[in-house]
Order: structure tokens, then sequence, then C-alpha cells
């Protein structure tokens, strides 16, 4: 049940604007640069929303957009991936990169990200999450915990809440954040622990499902950041895009998506 979850971004950093109040790409007439940007799986709509408003502003700077888990990613960037940026899904995968020498900016907090109970079978908010222990419920998504913060979280919620040795036998594991989403939203899962960042997208609203905030002392906060990546070095783009993500039309893009400002 592996799909490829494909495209995702975000965040913040130098101030730009020119004297009126636009973006420029900073590019020569006619003149075109691609960045390229691992985002991890939680970011999807996000970074869809951020990539159509920094390329409307900047129509000469093309933002290529690949989504997934960030530990996959981390395993690429280390291998030599052509990768400009680098979202994660939390600080210990770029913090391992700059360690490394395999960064060429410092690391920026992006967000905070939050863990919900999703479902179209039954409302989480009733049982919240003794609601998994229902005969109904069958198969309950989580992100690989191996790989996917997100899937780490998810672990340390259920532990916290001493489900884990009581549902292990229903965790059905997605490839990352936006795979696990998919499974609950398909039906293949009967519920899903998955970002609110891709609970509150209206493809997930449409769908009729219903979502319980999972209380973040249940698990480690979900801090999460972005860095340059050495291939990304000199490329105007990439820069322009950074800059991009300390605006504050950035910043109320990522805040409608759930992820809130450290």
């Amino acid at each position: 049940m592996r799909t490829a979850i494909g495209q995702l971004f975000l965040t913040m950093l130098f101030p730009l604007l020119s004297p009126t109040g636009g973006q420029s790409s900073g590019l020569p007439a006619g003149q075109r640069t691609t960045v390229t940007v691992a985002a991890a799986a939680d970011l999807k709509f996000a970074m869809d929303s951020l990539a159509a408003d920094f390329g409307k502003k900047n129509p000469g700077i093309d933002i290529k957009l690949i989504y997934g888990s960030s530990g996959n990613f981390f395993q690429q960037i280390g291998n030599g991936a052509p990768f400009d940026l680098f979202f994660s899904a939390d600080m210990d995968y770029p913090r391992q990169l700059q360690a490394r020498g395999l960064t060429a900016s410092v690391i920026r907090i992006y967000g905070t990200g939050q863990l919900v109970l999703w479902s179209r079978s039954f409302d989480p908010d009733i049982r919240k999450m003794d609601g998994l222990l229902d005969a109904s419920v069958k198969k309950i998504a989580i992100a690989n915990p191996a790989h996917a913060p997100y899937g780490r979280r998810a672990e340390e919620a259920l532990r916290y809440f001493k489900l884990y040795d009581r549902v292990r036998d229903k965790l059905v594991l997605g490839e990352n954040i936006a795979q696990t989403a998919q499974y609950a939203q398909s039906g293949a899962a009967d519920v899903a622990i998955i970002a609110l960042s891709l609970a509150v997208s209206p493809a997930m609203q449409r769908s009729g499902g219903k979502y319980w905030l999972i209380p973040p002392a249940s698990h480690q906060t979900i801090e999460q950041g972005f860095v340059l990546l050495p291939h990304g070095k000199g490329n105007n783009g990439a820069d322009r895009f950074m800059q991009y993500l300390s605006t504050p039309e950035a910043g109320a893009i990522l805040k409608s998506f759930g992820f809130g400002r450290t």
C-alpha cells in the first residue's frame, strides 16, 4: 500500500520587500531559475499555497516541490540528492546534516505542528483516544516512526495514554504523514493520527471526516525547521524563497494550516 505522495513546502528568514511592498525576482528579464524543495509531507497543502503565492510575486522563479518523509530525505541528502532547500518535520534531521557539514545556512524554525485523531467512521471528539479501543476500530494509521517525525510523536502519544500495547496489532504504517492521512480518507484505515495541517486542508474537510486535537503534553513538541543545502548555495531563487517566508503573507498562510509560531 505504498503510494508516492508528491509535493510540499514552508517558513521564515531575512526581510525583503520592494518599495511598493511587493517582491521582485531579482532576475534579468526573460531568465528563469528553479528551486528544488524537499518538504515533509505534513506541509503538502500549506506549501502548495505558499509556492503559489510566491510564484505570483516572482514569475521568473519556479518552485519544484517534492514531498516525503523527513527521514527518507535525510538519507537522500546524505547521498548527494540535488535538493536546494530541506523542510523537515522536526529539527533533528537538519541538525544532523549541519553536524556533517551538509548545510549552507543556519537552521530556521518555520513553525510547530500539532497531532490530531482523524476519522470518517466515528467522531473522535466523543471518546477521544479511548475510541481506539472500540471493537469497530480494526485499523489505526500512523506514519512510520522509523523515519517520520509525526509517527514518532504519534507513538509517544499512544504510550502516554497507555494504549500502545493494546492497539499495536491494529497499527497500519504510512510511508509518510500524507499517506497516513490518505489511508483514513480512503477507508483503508478506520482512524489515523495525523498532522493538523492536513486535517484542516480542503481535501480532508470535503471527505467528511472529523478530528480531535491530541493534547500536546502527550508528546514532544513538534518543532519544524528548514535549511539551505549546499546544492542551493548561490541560487538566487532559493534566497528569494527564504526571504518570502518571513513575510506577513507567508505567516498568515502557515497559521491558516494550523502551524504555530515559536
